[in-house]
């Protein structure tokens, strides 16, 4: 009997001991190979990738030319673009976490879940892997939806750093947000369960935002939801890091916001994984 098909053969209990035993090199080693097999997964399907180029372009072009007159005033619409581009930044990275949940959920289906936890693999890094592709798929999201901001305007007040910075922020925001739809895709039933259950949350959560348009010409009870949004302190941080004005307070309501989502959801989802039948 080869070594690869007495590991299949172990019970649960004995490989589930040796994730305790596996040390940061095999772990690393584990994420990039698994890592590799999801992006091999997107090769063999390009257009799951559609999302990924096209909504940047779509929002973009939606909100500046049909909400941003009414938002800022017939003819600003440049003016709109300084302001909603760093917005969608925050979005896009809501948007593409969700497709997280829908393909883990759909892993399960066809049993390729189960038999990486056969493995003597550690189960965090079948998880992070996921992560690891999906932020490879926003940075390439928010490339583009920056090209699309600057060829319509779009002007950088600051530095290149800060840009850089805001991009940052917004991909570790991103991380965060993943593993709650890890935790979805992992309870619920079918991937349009999942997709279903996600959109009820994302819309008043992009909407009731400073993404779009400015609290203050919102009603008090919508202006305060957005005061406690944490996507409006990153869209606010982004913002202020592309055209100038405080920043310090937004990136650390953001960061904090990030750590705290992923201390909560990050162990549950892991326990989840284990459990899941």
């Amino acid at each position: 009997m080869t070594t690869a098909t007495a590991t299949f053969d172990r019970p649960a209990a004995a490989v589930a001991d040796d994730e305790g035993r596996i040390g940061l090199r095999a772990n690393l080693r584990h994420i990039g190979a698994l890592a590799r097999r999801n992006m091999l997964q997107i090769k063999q399907d390009p257009e799951s990738m559609f999302d990924v180029l096209l909504m940047p372009i779509i929002f973009t072009l939606l909100f500046v030319y049909v909400f941003g007159g009414a938002v800022s005033g017939k003819g600003n619409q440049q003016e709109y673009v300084n302001y909603v581009v760093p917005g969608l930044m925050a979005m896009m990275g809501m948007n593409i976490a969700m497709a997280v949940g829908t393909g883990i959920n759909d892993d399960f289906k066809k049993g390729v879940m189960d038999r990486f936890r056969t493995m003597p693999i550690a189960r965090s890094s079948v998880l992070i892997a996921k992560i690891v592709v999906e932020l490879g798929r926003m940075m390439i999201a928010t490339v583009i939806l920056l090209g699309v901001g600057f060829a319509l305007g779009l002007t950088i007040h600051t530095d290149v750093l800060h840009l850089l910075g805001s991009v940052a922020l917004s991909a570790v925001f991103g991380a965060s947000l993943m593993w709650i739809f890890i935790l979805l895709g992992l309870t619920m039933k079918t991937p349009q369960a999942v997709q279903g259950v996600a959109m009820l949350v994302l819309m008043p959560l992009q909407f009731g935002s400073s993404i779009f348009a400015k609290p203050t010409t919102m009603p008090g009870w919508l202006e305060g939801f957005t005061k406690v949004n944490p996507l409006s302190n990153l869209a606010d941080a982004a913002r202020a890091m592309i055209n100038g004005g405080p920043v310090a307070h937004s990136v650390w309501i953001t960061l904090a916001w990030s750590v705290g989502i992923t201390a909560v959801t990050a162990p549950l989802a892991v326990a989840r994984f284990r459990k899941k039948t």
